[in-house]
Formats: structure tokens, C-alpha cells, sequence
């Protein structure tokens, strides 16, 4: 199920990224909620949801803003009442403010208990909060990531998984199959610390990455090498390219 990340236009409009993705054959889009679909905006994400219905394209989940620890608790209401609106149960969070390994005991409990609220809030709305998988924050290494789910146990509150630009092939590979049974989106893109690169230098690489996680998970290209609206068709085939090509490993 492979689609994008509107984040990765920020300049350009709802309808143009809505048409960037027919012309690409992208059939999701995860919506952010800091430019293209505020939660507060109901009137716009109404507007979404019915430009989505005319052209086939489907909210794949959507993006928040919503920090664990930092945020308004309420603000998470909202939150998921803009994903329903838009059509999906998926919601990505953030965990905290800093790595898993520079949080002391106290701290880690604190944030784990909170976790856990929320977590029955998701239930309660049938919702998932997906945690993204970022540095700065507890999720930033598959240690943080796996204790963190275990421990709040809940089968509403999930991960996200990228590879780590600044990390080896061989420690993304051990992330990616350590939280794989937990997470329900992938944010695709080929970077190398600062540089980024076309999906299509780094295709062994993901076919290896895909192997990691089910056959029918989100694959979400996440920014464009060049920051192009119009390189989008040619990510879009060569993420389709590696979909295929993992199937058939």
C-alpha cells in the first residue's frame, strides 16, 4: 500500500498534492496537521475529505504534531476527531522530548504512565497512536521502542518505522525487525546523514527493509531527494518497484 506524507510538499496546496498523487499512482496520503490539515480547521478538513472522495485517494493516517509529555493533554480529542473526519484511525504521535537513554528512572515511569492514559483513550475511540520513530525522543532506538509498547501493552498503541539516516544499514535492520509485530507505517526515503538521495540508489537497501514487515503495510515516501513535487512519479515507481521485487524474496 504504498502513498506519501503531505509534509513532503509543505509549499504546495491540498489540491495539488491530492493531483501530484493520481499522476504518480499513489492512492494514500498520511495528512499533517501542521500546514495542509490543522485539527481546528474543521471546515478545510471537510474540504479534504471531500476532494479525496472525488478523486479515489484515501487518508492513510494522519500526521500530528501531538507530543507525549509536552502537549495539552485535551489537545489529543482533537486530534482525533481530524483523523476521523479525514477517514482514518491512525494517528502519529510523538514520545517525549529526548532519547530513551537520556531519561532517568523516574522520568521514564512518569512518561510510560502517561502513555498508558492515552492508550485508553485510543481504545476507548477506536483509534491507533502510532508512535513516530525519531531521534530526541524515547523511540529514537529499538530498546525505548519495545519497552515502551510492552509496557504500556496495548494493541492501540503502536510504532511507526523509518531507518535512521545517522545509524548503520546493520542497526536499522535490527530496529525494523525488533518492532516490526508493532508497527502499522513506514516513512520511505533514501538519506545518508545530511545528503538525500533517489529511492532508486538505495533499492537493495529497502527490498531488505520491506522483508522486515508484512506485505501489506503503509509505504509512505516521505520529502523528495531534490524537495521536487515533479520528482514524485519517478520515487512512486521505484517504490513500487521494491514492493514488487520484496514480494518474490
Amino acid at each position: 500500500m504504498q502513498g506519501l506524507v503531505s509534509v513532503s510538499f509543505r509549499k504546495h496546496s491540498v489540491e495539488e498534492i491530492i493531483s501530484a498523487a493520481k499522476k504518480a499512482n499513489l492512492k494514500y496520503i498520511e495528512w499533517g496537521s501542521d500546514v495542509h490539515a490543522p485539527a481546528n480547521d474543521i471546515a478545510n478538513l471537510k474540504k479534504i475529505k471531500a476532494l479525496q472522495e472525488e478523486s479515489g485517494i484515501i487518508c492513510s493516517s494522519y500526521g500530528t504534531y501531538f507530543v507525549i509529555g509536552e502537549s495539552e493533554p485535551d489537545e489529543l480529542y482533537g486530534y482525533i476527531n481530524a483523523a476521523k473526519m479525514l477517514g482514518t484511525n491512525i494517528l502519529r504521535l510523538w514520545c517525549g522530548n529526548k532519547n530513551y537513554e537520556d531519561y532517568t528512572e523516574t522520568e521514564c515511569a512518569s512518561l510510560i504512565a502517561l502513555c498508558k492514559k492515552y492508550a485508553l483513550i485510543a481504545e476507548k475511540n477506536e483509534v491507533y497512536l502510532c508512535m513516530e520513530c525519531h531521534n530526541n525522543t524515547f523511540t529514537n532506538c529499538p530498546e525505548g521502542a519495545k519497552m515502551l509498547i510492552k509496557s504500556v501493552n496495548s494493541k492501540n498503541f503502536l510504532m511507526y518505522w523509518q531507518p535512521n539516516q545517522f545509524k548503520t544499514f546493520d542497526e536499522n535492520i535490527k530496529y525494523a525487525k525488533e518492532i516490526s509485530p508493532y508497527t502499522r507505517i513506514l516513512h520511505v526515503f533514501n538519506w545518508q546523514g545530511t545528503k538525500k538521495f533517489p529511492l532508486y540508489d538505495g533499492i537493495d537497501t529497502w527490498i531488505q527493509y520491506l522483508k522486515c514487515f508484512p506485505e501489506n503495510i503503509f509505504c509512505l515516501l516521505e520529502f523528495m531527494p531534490d524537495n521536487d513535487i515533479l520528482s514524485l512519479p519517478r520515487e512512486a515507481e521505484t517504490l513500487k518497484e521494491i514492493t514488487k521485487r520484496r514480494k518474490y524474496l
